[in-house]
């Protein structure tokens, strides 16, 4: 499928929501505040919709965002790279797939999460950060549908936090991944699909592979 293609299908949702609405181009900037001229291109399909346009437009529509994705083209786009058994074998191969891809605006790098997860260690060894993971985890998993191939990494994670398999410190390293899947401070939005929760894979990851040396 062609850009031109992708972007026309944006173009032809954002035609029908105007037209139900009976909202006009230069109306619908003034609620989303976007410029018309920039409307006016991506309805037309002479512009890409960035992610933040697209979030715009679905809390102005009240339309699902992942609806906006889909037909902008970045579940298409991305699905593909997806779908490669070892895109979760690497955090390199992980960077490299978010640097080059048009969804990410921001330059990602791994050092990002690794603070992330260090600033979540001395959370994990109060009590607050402990009964957060063992009455939050359940409820998140099933937010993500259950869906993923870090899934099975994560509840493994989470079995051996919570039976306490493993050193004080093997358990806080845990303890942070696992507070990173569940709170949302996100690296990468978790509203960006299929994107939005590589970051977490990644968090996991890098756990895993540090706890792999450790043993």
């Amino acid at each position: 499928m062609s850009d031109k293609n992708i972007e026309n299908e944006l173009g032809l949702l954002l035609k029908k929501l105007l037209k139900e609405r009976s909202i006009s181009m230069r109306k619908l900037s003034e609620l989303t505040e976007i410029d018309t001229a920039t409307i006016s291109r991506i309805v037309n399909g002479k512009r890409k919709a960035k992610p933040e346009h697209l979030q715009k437009f679905s809390k102005c529509f009240g339309v699902p965002i992942s609806d906006f994705f889909i037909a902008a083209g970045f579940q298409n786009e991305e699905k593909k790279e997806l779908d490669q058994p070892d895109i979760f074998m690497s955090v390199e191969n992980i960077q490299s797939l978010l640097e080059s891809s048009n969804v990410i605006e921001n330059k990602f790098s791994i050092g990002e999460v690794e603070q992330q997860l260090a600033n979540f260690e001395k959370y994990v060894e109060t009590e607050e950060g402990k009964e957060n993971i063992l009455e939050s985890f359940t409820d998140k998993l099933k937010k993500t549908g259950s869906i993923g191939p870090f899934i099975n990494q994560l509840k493994d994670l989470y079995e051996k936090f919570r039976f306490k398999k493993g050193t004080p410190k093997e358990l806080v390293m845990i303890g942070s991944a696992l507070i990173y899947f569940i709170v949302s401070v996100d690296v990468i939005p978790d509203y960006i699909f299929p994107l939005g929760y590589i970051d977490d894979a990644m968090a996991i990851q890098i756990i895993t592979n540090v706890l792999k040396i450790k043993s």
